[in-house]
């Protein structure tokens, strides 16, 4: 706008002067070599100016043509120049896609082009990094390092070429480097952090995090929740060794960042353990407000050790209320159910989430099962559905499920990497593994008590036994112990005398002979046909005759002394 203005003044300004000659016309006279020659002022002044134009562009010629080798060269360098970084562009393109061929000729031209140039090292780094070659990067990375402008460059690529040499060492000088030169610095101040927690250094990564936030190299919330993280990494390392250092930091870190998982845990089984149960539940309710987690849950349920299952249950009922839709309150409120043997409850609880049970409310019906009904039957079959069953969260970082939570990711060393999220792709998780523990133990208890019942049972039945046997044994009469049998000399027997035995005095023919006794081996005995007919009879009973004076009885016992004389011995007593 301004240029118009002043183009258009100076408009103005020339057809005023053209218009104010005209108004004044006059004469120039030149006399050469006596010859005058005379013309009006307006024509002389344009011939002046043509003149002076003529000599102006002859000059600018013999200029040219004096300066054209130096125009040359310096046209050269620049089309040279505009080459190098159009190979530059192309390479650092091709490494974003990660075009190898087209990288390696990307960085041959811009090497040939333009050598000293800081981005021609790294393209030259970036296509070693490619190709796997360590030591052509490292050496492009300390060609860079040599230079001012590019020294932080140079030392962040060797701090990444150490880090995947596994060189830990060397990664964490270089870091201390770059965060020496450039505290503001992001990765170099967090490489410094990583690893000092990594070493136990606490507080000498607090340390780095206090001089970073002081010169703005980090926002108020990230510089709380971080400094949190720390101080809850450092109180649950000295949890048993100093608690009560390990609760002032565990408090801290509650103060800096109340929703913090671990933090809270921590600080409520430390502040519980000292005697602060209000002060303790409150933190803990704080967090399971915001972030529902089991581990709250545990916390506070044992907040005072010794407290009987209904306390704890108790507790749990008032520490739901603060998520009282969320899937973990059920869960927490059925376990501590189960324990305090409100099954009813329990199953109330569970109820709704049995649409879609997850492993853990499938363990946990397994669990109610054996507790409440002693079904192991149903217990193995809710424990069977539990593999196929929707995962729960777990502790993960970088892909890696782990038991409990840690400041640093064990794959990247990245600090606050974990979160609590259903894992990818894995079939268990630690918490699972907790609550199966649990179900062993409920169906062990169960066959414990059916062993208990058993024992009890044969231990009744053999004492019902003994009894009877003690009654038997003091009802019978006692037994005589056998005599041992003398050895009898062998006697001829005499031949036996017929004796015949007078009739038997008859009786009235209204009285009836009374039966003889029946030996119990001839009774059991079937009956016999008579007379060759097909019908049975019954078989004459046999009278058994009363024993002599010299019977020896039906054990076959023979007198203490044998008889020696030379009297004849009656046969069968007659």
């Amino acid at each position: 706008m301004i240029r118009l203005v002043l183009f258009l003044l100076l408009l103005v300004a020339i057809t005023f002067g053209v218009s104010w000659l005209a108004d004044r016309p006059g004469e120039v006279t030149v006399v050469w070599e006596g010859v005058s020659y005379g013309t009006t002022v307006p024509v002389a002044l344009a011939v002046i100016a043509v003149v002076a134009g003529l000599i102006l562009i002859l000059w600018r010629i013999l200029s040219l043509l004096v300066r054209s080798p130096k125009i040359i060269a310096a046209f050269s360098r620049r089309r040279r120049r505009e080459k190098g970084w159009n190979a530059v562009t192309r390479g650092l393109l091709a490494v974003g896609i990660g075009d190898n061929a087209a990288v390696r000729q990307a960085r041959h031209d811009a090497a040939r082009l333009l050598p000293h140039e800081p981005l021609t090292h790294l393209l030259t780094a970036q296509a070693a990094q490619l190709d796997g070659k360590h030591e052509v990067a490292v050496a492009a990375f300390r060609a860079m390092v040599d230079k001012p402008e590019t020294r932080l460059l140079g030392l962040r690529g060797l701090h990444m070429e150490a880090r995947k040499a596994g060189d830990k060492v060397a990664a964490y000088a270089i870091a201390e480097e770059a965060a020496s030169a450039a505290p503001t610095l992001g990765w170099a101040a967090d490489a410094v952090i990583e690893a000092r927690c990594a070493a136990g250094d606490y507080a000498g990564a607090r340390g780095v995090l206090e001089r970073q936030m002081a010169l703005k190299g980090i926002d108020k919330a990230q510089y709380r929740r971080r400094k949190a993280v720390l101080l809850a990494a450092e109180a649950i390392a000295l949890e048993h060794s100093d608690p009560l250092v390990a609760r002032e930091k565990a408090v801290e870190a509650v103060r800096l960042a109340p929703t913090l998982v671990p933090a809270a845990a921590c600080a409520g089984r430390l502040l519980g353990a000292a005697g602060e149960l209000r002060k303790a539940a409150k933190v803990v309710e704080t967090a399971f407000a915001t972030n529902p987690h089991p581990e709250l849950a545990d916390v506070e349920a044992y907040l005072r050790p010794g407290d009987a299952a209904q306390d704890r249950l108790k507790r749990i009922r008032t520490l739901v209320n603060r998520a009282p839709s969320h899937r973990e309150s059920a869960i927490a409120l059925s376990r501590a159910a189960i324990d305090a043997q409100e099954f009813r409850q329990a199953r109330l609880v569970l109820e709704p989430l049995l649409a879609e049970p997850s492993q853990r409310v499938c363990l946990l019906m397994a669990e109610l099962e054996a507790a409440e009904h002693a079904d192991i039957g149903k217990a193995r079959e809710w424990t069977a559905r539990a593999v196929r069953a929707h995962r729960d969260p777990a502790w993960i970082a970088d892909g890696v499920v782990s038991d409990a939570w840690a400041a640093l990711s064990p794959v990247s060393g990245k600090l606050d990497a974990f979160v609590w999220e259903v894992p990818p792709g894995v079939s268990a998780t630690p918490i699972l593994e907790h609550e199966a523990e649990r179900v062993k133990a409920a169906i062990a208890a169960v066959r414990a008590s059916e062993e208990a019942k058993a024992a009890v049972a044969a231990a009744e039945a053999a004492a019902l036994v003994a009894a009877a046997e003690a009654e038997a044994a003091a009802l019978a009469p006692p037994k005589e112990e056998p005599k041992p049998e003398p050895v009898v000399e062998p006697v001829p027997e005499p031949e036996p005398a017929v004796v015949v035995a007078p009739p038997p005095p008859s009786k009235p023919a209204s009285s009836k002979p009374a039966p003889a006794p029946v030996s119990p081996e001839l009774a059991s005995m079937p009956p016999v046909a008579a007379n060759g007919r097909g019908k049975p009879s019954r078989p004459a009973p046999i009278v058994a005759l009363p024993p002599l004076p010299d019977d020896p009885g039906p054990d076959g016992e023979t007198p203490d002394e044998p008889d020696t004389s030379g009297k004849k011995r009656r046969l069968m007593g007659l």
